[in-house]
């Protein structure tokens, strides 16, 4: 059966929301959009692209930090309108320096960092 990203469904936008996933531990690595051409150059590279909404701009993972993604598998669900990207992450996926956005947990009302920086993203973004 052959591939046609325009059979997904895309949002109002013209977006589809991108879960990344560590292929090693599983992590859930971070939630990004992409756009039909995204989704093409995802494919093409074998390396995860995105389109920023703020910037209205393509972005390829890791162009400024060298965290790149090699892409292991690509899904999406039965009703096409989200996608699972199974990666193989170099260095950290988050722009605070952790392995993963998602290293807030919230418990008893509180706020917990889990895990460690890889990098301190003054020196990988400049300061802001």
């Amino acid at each position: 059966m052959s591939f046609d990203a325009g059979t997904l469904k895309y949002n109002e936008q013209g977006l589809i929301p991108a879960i990344v996933q560590d292929e090693a531990g599983g992590a859930v690595l971070m939630m990004a959009w992409m756009n039909r051409e995204a989704v093409e150059r995802t494919l093409v590279s074998g390396e995860t692209w995105f389109w920023s909404r703020s910037r209205r701009q393509f972005w390829h993972k890791g162009e400024t930090s060298g965290n790149t993604q090699k892409v292991t598998g690509f899904y999406y669900d039965c009703d096409r309108d989200t996608l699972l990207v199974r990666v193989r992450q170099q260095g950290a996926a988050c722009h605070e320096g952790y392995f993963s956005c998602f290293h807030y947990r919230v418990e008893g009302g509180e706020a917990i960092v889990e895990g460690d920086k890889h990098f301190d993203p003054d020196d990988v973004y400049g300061k802001k």
